[in-house]
């Protein structure tokens, strides 16, 4: 194929991508740069019958001529990055001046709404990921040695939770863990505690949390895993029952190498869909104890009075960063294993 040919066949890509990725990015990148801006206020009094109350308003001519001449905003530069409700660097110097010990400073950082929901993020995404993985494996590997008159059903079922959406899912699972639904009522009866709740502990809330992605996301990775399943050369497998091995040893030794571009595959889109995790977090009402960044950007544009979206861009800018981070290992380790086959 020539390049010229080669630009014909790929120029629509190329443009769906510019449209729908890149135009996007730079437009969120270029709103983080600005505020909104600050209100202008005026007193006014309204009188009655019983005198003049003084008032005070804001001035809505004033502010639609400033929103006109500046419809993105106040420029702010990089400081919405660094005040308090991102990186706060301002704040971490004053904690790492006035704490006593690295607990201490530890502790306060997490206080911080940046930290707090940075940290929850990543722990969903490095125990949800490789749980999804772990389980979607064996799932595939059981399904593929039952019969096959009970495949289907077992099929069906299995993809049942990919099939619900994340947060119906969350919200039934929700029912089921409150006092009054079958997972709650079973527990108060299993420890005869009538007040046990597993959302009045923070801990329990994120294991919770945790639980319900693993059981969302596992039907993905079954879902591939069958399919490479489908696909292992059936002479090397009998190869090796030939010289001895068991079926552990089969799995280990010819299953999983030849299903690890597979796996690396679910990996990068685990990343991708976890680093993002929202809709669990709103449908168990679990904000007071545990927040992700997805939820920050939430929060900025359901301001009740002007949404932020300054704010909320920042913090997109910021979680597009934190993908790429965590998807760069991966990347490296498949280029370097392209260009050792190469």
């Amino acid at each position: 194929m020539t390049h010229k040919e080669f630009m014909a066949f790929i120029w629509p890509s190329l443009l769906a991508m510019a449209l729908f990725i890149a135009v996007p990015i730079i437009s969120v990148a270029y709103q983080s740069m600005f505020v909104e801006h600050e209100q202008i206020m005026i007193e006014t009094e309204t009188c009655g019958p019983f005198g003049c109350t003084p008032e005070v308003a804001v001035d809505q001519d004033a502010m639609r001529k400033i929103r006109e001449e500046s419809p993105a905003g106040r420029f702010n530069g990089l400081d919405t990055y660094t005040n308090s409700s991102h990186l706060a660097t301002d704040e971490i110097t004053e904690i790492v001046a006035t704490s006593e010990n690295f607990g201490e400073i530890r502790d306060r950082i997490m206080n911080l709404p940046f930290y707090k929901a940075l940290i929850f993020t990543l722990s969903y995404t490095f125990i949800v990921t490789p749980l999804v993985i772990v389980f979607g494996f064996i799932i595939a590997v059981v399904v593929n040695s039952i019969p096959s008159f009970l495949k289907g059903p077992v099929i069906f079922f299995s993809l049942l939770p990919m099939i619900v959406t994340p947060l119906v899912g969350s919200l039934v699972l929700f029912w089921m863990i409150d006092s009054r639904g079958v997972v709650g009522a079973f527990l108060q009866y299993l420890f005869a505690d009538p007040s046990l709740s597993l959302k009045a502990s923070p801990t329990l809330t994120w294991v919770t949390l945790f639980v319900y992605g693993v059981w969302h996301s596992a039907p993905f990775a079954f879902v591939v895993f069958y399919a490479g399943l489908q696909t292992v050369p059936s002479d090397t497998l009998e190869s090796s029952m030939v010289d001895g091995a068991n079926r552990w040893e089969q799995i280990r030794f010819v299953v999983m190498p030849y299903l690890l571009p597979l796996a690396t595959f679910v990996a990068l889109m685990q990343l991708m869909d976890n680093f993002r995790i929202f809709e669990p977090i709103i449908g168990f009402s679990a904000s007071a104890s545990a927040t992700s960044l997805s939820y920050l950007i939430y929060t900025d544009l359901r301001e009740a009075e002007t949404p932020l979206f300054g704010s909320a861009a920042a913090t997109s800018m910021l979680t597009i960063i934190g993908v790429i981070i965590l998807l760069l290992p991966v990347l490296f380790r498949n280029a370097r294993e392209f260009n050792r086959k190469a």
